[in-house]
């Protein structure tokens, strides 16, 4: 009898956690601030930030506030994993056409060549509409300095084909503005996974 009721006990108790939303963790560092009797964890966040996109319109840190976002670089003359991660990204950018608390943004780090001429051209190739998907371009130290911040790699390389060096991957941030995901965006499950946990975060207050 006593074996019978731990075994159902057991069972509720897996199937009840089976049945929680999945959290994600928070990436980047992390400081811990005394609260009285508890101590708090003040998780990175992205620094405030300001460019311009496709259209010619200004995107911030007030564009994405309270929003859960993407981000990754790139360059429109890119001759390597830009094509392929963009293809990813357009999966993405399918999944979540529709939602009003979902932006992307994709950072040009060749801010001579890649004009807002030039990245409303792309952004066309690519069938992207703002606001919901911004080719942003801005100041070189500005685009170098929040790649940092998200965790990734930009940078100027004259020994890299196409000049530059830049990361395939994409960072998930939530609506706080913490680095929760990277996601490599040459490898097809990982988007799909990115694709899933976009939805959790769209859950999370």
């Amino acid at each position: 009898m006593l074996y019978q009721f731990l075994s159902i006990f057991i069972l509720f108790g897996l199937l009840s956690s089976c049945q929680k939303t999945p959290s994600l963790p928070y990436l980047g560092n992390r400081n811990t601030v005394q609260n009285g009797d508890k101590v708090d964890t003040i998780y990175q966040r992205i620094s405030n930030f300001s460019f311009i996109n496709q259209n010619g319109d200004s995107v911030t840190h007030n564009t994405v506030a309270g929003k859960v976002y993407v981000a990754d670089f790139f360059f429109t003359s890119c001759p390597t994993i830009c094509p392929k991660v963009k293809r990813q990204m357009k999966r993405v950018y399918a999944a979540y056409e529709n939602s009003k608390d979902f932006v992307m943004i994709s950072h040009s780090i060749d801010t001579k060549f890649d004009t807002v001429g030039r990245l409303n051209w792309y952004a066309q190739k690519m069938n992207a509409k703002a606001p919901m998907w911004n080719f942003v371009t801005g100041e070189k130290a500005d685009l170098y300095k929040i790649a940092y911040d998200y965790l990734l790699t930009a940078l100027e390389d004259p020994k890299a084909e196409g000049g530059f060096d830049h990361s395939g991957s994409m960072a998930l941030i939530d609506r706080k503005g913490h680095i929760r995901g990277l996601y490599d965006g040459l490898d097809e499950q990982k988007v799909d996974l990115l694709i899933r946990d976009i939805a959790i975060l769209l859950k999370e207050k």
